[in-house]
């Protein structure tokens, strides 16, 4: 298949590239490399199947070029946005335009060229929604825009599946993966990245890790190999495993390994050994949600996804290429 990723050169999109290169697809990047780096895809740079094209996902011309390099699209991965909760606060307009516009000129794109259309969502777009585990169609519940803008992005991620449905209904293939705290070597690490990168690197720094609040607040933690298998099934399957159609649907992709983040570092400092170092307390962000737990049986009954990796596991996985790295 001929496939353009939006947002490729990121942690997950170049995660998911060379899963598609691999399964023997020709795949078009488009990213401008604000928070993508080259140095996420450096395996298959070279690849003769991979075309890397430096744009703007808000621009329909740039989206145009990906197709005429590719001679045509068959599905599109749109996983371009501005993700990060420090830039959801810093940057809301921003996360706006992209994560809003940046959706409406793809989908359009993929209207007009009859490809199929996975939408990387988020649990963020169910707001404060309080109900655990999170079904794949449960209702989004967002507080007085006045309070924070925390939900610059998750609120723009709801719209974003409200213009999917719309396209569905206008005739597009449309699929939605909703991804739960991916996690892996190559994510960021600094204030602007995730908390696993985020402890791992203070571990290397050797410096304390900073645990927001009390710690109390609960994750899924999910392996990148178990996301991008969840997005590789979304994107590549013609029908679900029942034969029905899979367009218009949402699929929670996550652990159900619920943890709160004390317990996370703690984890961490397991993996790490004698390297381990002390937390703080403190700190964090208006808004931050108490629990995230997914309830992944729409993936599990027509995908035939589930999680593989353990938080055990994919931490030492994480723990061993940090330390066979540069």
């Amino acid at each position: 298949m001929r496939v353009v990723v939006t947002g490729g050169a990121g942690f997950i999109g170049a995660s998911l590239v060379r899963r598609l290169l691999d399964e023997g697809h020709t795949v078009a990047v488009l990213d401008n490399f604000w928070r993508g780096t080259m140095s996420n895809l450096a395996s298959v740079s070279t690849h003769p199947s991979l075309t890397v094209i430096e744009g703007d996902v808000i621009l329909a011309d740039d989206l145009q070029r990906c197709h005429d390099a590719l001679g045509g699209v068959d599905v599109v991965h749109h996983l371009a946005a501005i993700n990060g909760t420090k830039w959801f606060h810093e940057a809301a307009m921003e996360v706006i335009d992209v994560n809003v516009n940046g959706t409406l000129v793809a989908l359009r794109q993929a209207l007009a060229w009859e490809a199929r259309f996975v939408l990387a969502s988020s649990p963020e777009a169910f707001g404060e929604n309080e109900r655990m585990p999170l079904g794949n169609v449960d209702t989004s519940q967002f507080p007085s825009a006045a309070d924070h803008q925390r939900f610059s992005y998750g609120a723009s991620k709801y719209l974003d599946e409200v213009a999917l449905h719309h396209a569905v209904s206008k005739g597009l293939d449309g699929r939605i993966v909703r991804p739960f705290n991916a996690y892996g070597v190559d994510m960021l690490g600094d204030a602007y990245g995730q908390v696993v990168g985020m402890f791992f690197q203070a571990v290397r720094q050797q410096r304390p890790m900073a645990v927001h609040g009390d710690g109390s607040q609960t994750r899924s933690l999910t392996y990148i190999d178990d996301i991008v298998d969840g997005f590789y099934r979304a994107g590549h399957m013609d029908a679900a495993l029942d034969g029905s159609s899979l367009s218009g649907h949402s699929f929670n992709v996550g652990s159900t390994e619920e943890v709160s983040i004390r317990a996370l570092a703690e984890a961490v400092n397991r993996t790490v050994g004698s390297m381990a170092v002390d937390c703080v307390l403190g700190g964090g962000y208006f808004g931050d949600s108490k629990r995230r737990l997914p309830d992944t049986s729409t993936a599990e009954a027509l995908l035939g996804w589930s999680c593989k990796v353990s938080l055990e596991d994919g931490l030492q996985r994480v723990w061993n290429a940090l330390q066979a790295g540069p």
